[in-house]
């Protein structure tokens, strides 16, 4: 395989990214692209992205990149909430709000939400057709983690629809605009709904987080609302992803298929799937504090860094035959989450989602197929994401005319 250069290699990363990250990974580990975002240094071999997902020296906030005169004086690169969410921030502050955001996201309350996943799956499935073709992103995989998240939060049944619909608005590329405006729509909702819920606590999240304590310390209202819109444009978004991109892979893998019958290998697999179809191709931005050496190559101070887990996790170096979806392989060491500081809060959540998603879909419908080609789905342009916008697919038994 030969490099790929320039914008050869956007053309080809937008087509199907994997091959590029490959070339990419092969023959330039750490290159300079420019994304629609702007320009970035673009790290690809799993080493180099462990490292520098646990490198201090490459900051989540910009401003920790400026020089000390000019740093009290700069904005934060985004507006509130979102300069608030954790995936913008930095020990000290990274550490104080993840340590009272962990007092109610616990293990323990994802746990509980199995039952609720089991039966919004039962019943999202019972809705659809099995005699004509089914996008499964909008009837299933979209709606699947929707429900969840708003469970979670504790947004109440009667504002679902209105808020289903501003995230799908979020998760689709559009007008910087209309994502401002949306953001801030939703802002000001869960704004509202903390204060409801500091007067009438319930036993969802939004009242875990309003909780959470220590050494007097607690939560801002701005700082619950960042966690809650954080929860709904990751946690949602990669649940999607995942659970549509996992659908593909099975479909074109009976074997693998076969692994969802039991608890415990659909466990197994899922693993395997979150290394293969990484849900996310590349961690949210960093910038280099200082100038450094990342796999032989300098990074001068204040450049944006984008490490790639998807490339991390399909590196050969780390992983056999990495190409091959292998439901016998342990994946233990996958990036699918990032690592260190930063690590995704709702891993476990997402592992849930899956585990029950993918089993009741195959179990209520074992003809399941794809109704078109792989060349005529559209993906989404997206630097974080690669999925389809739509996937139909046929759930009755096959005909005699297919």
């Amino acid at each position: 395989m030969s490099s790929i250069t320039g914008e050869d290699f956007l053309e080809s990363y937008w087509r199907d990214p994997h091959p590029a990250l490959a070339c990419a990974r092969e023959h330039t580990p750490v290159r300079e692209v420019t994304f629609e975002t702007g320009p970035t240094w673009l790290v690809t071999r799993y080493a180099d992205v462990r490292a520098g997902l646990a490198d201090p020296r490459l900051a989540k906030d910009r401003r920790a990149s400026l020089p000390a005169e000019e740093r009290a004086a700069a904005p934060p690169a985004l507006p509130p909430p979102m300069s608030h969410m954790l995936t913008s921030l930095d020990p000290p502050e990274h550490t104080r709000l993840r340590r009272l955001v962990t007092q109610a996201f616990t293990a323990r309350r994802v746990a509980g939400l199995r039952p609720r996943v089991q039966t919004f799956a039962r019943d999202l499935l019972a809705g659809l057709p099995s005699d004509e073709p089914v996008d499964l992103v909008a009837r299933y995989a979209i709606p699947l983690p929707m429900e969840i998240i708003c469970e979670l939060i504790g947004v109440p049944e009667l504002d679902r629809e209105t808020f289903a619909h501003w995230s799908t608005v979020l998760i689709d590329e559009c007008p910087e605009q209309e994502l401002a405006r949306v953001c801030a729509k939703m802002a000001d909702y869960l704004g509202e709904l903390v204060a409801i819920r500091r007067r009438e606590p319930d036993e969802a999240l939004l009242s875990g987080l309003i909780a959470a304590a220590e050494d007097g310390n607690r939560l801002s209202d701005l700082e619950i609302v960042a966690m809650a819109l954080l929860l709904l444009m990751a946690g949602h978004e990669t649940s999607a992803v995942f659970i549509t991109n996992s659908v593909r892979a099975l479909l074109a893998d009976p074997a693998a298929r076969h692994r969802l019958s039991t608890p415990d290998s659909a466990a197994a697999l899922t693993e395997e799937l979150l290394r293969w179809v990484s849900p996310a191709l590349n961690a949210s931005v960093r910038f280099a504090t200082e100038d450094l050496e990342i796999g032989g190559t300098t990074i001068p101070r204040g450049a944006s860094v984008t490490l790639s887990t998807g490339a991390a996790n399909r590196d050969p170096d780390r992983f056999p035959d990495p190409t091959r979806l292998d439901p016998d392989r342990d994946p233990a060491g996958h990036l699918a989450f990032g690592h260190g500081l930063h690590r995704c809060l709702g891993a476990a959540l997402v592992r849930l989602e899956a585990e029950v998603a993918l089993p009741a879909l195959f179990a209520r419908f074992p003809h399941i197929r794809a109704a078109t080609g792989e060349e005529e789905l559209t993906f989404r342009r997206s630097v974080h994401v690669h999925a389809p916008r739509t996937f139909p697919v046929l759930l009755g038994p096959p005909s005699t005319m297919e």
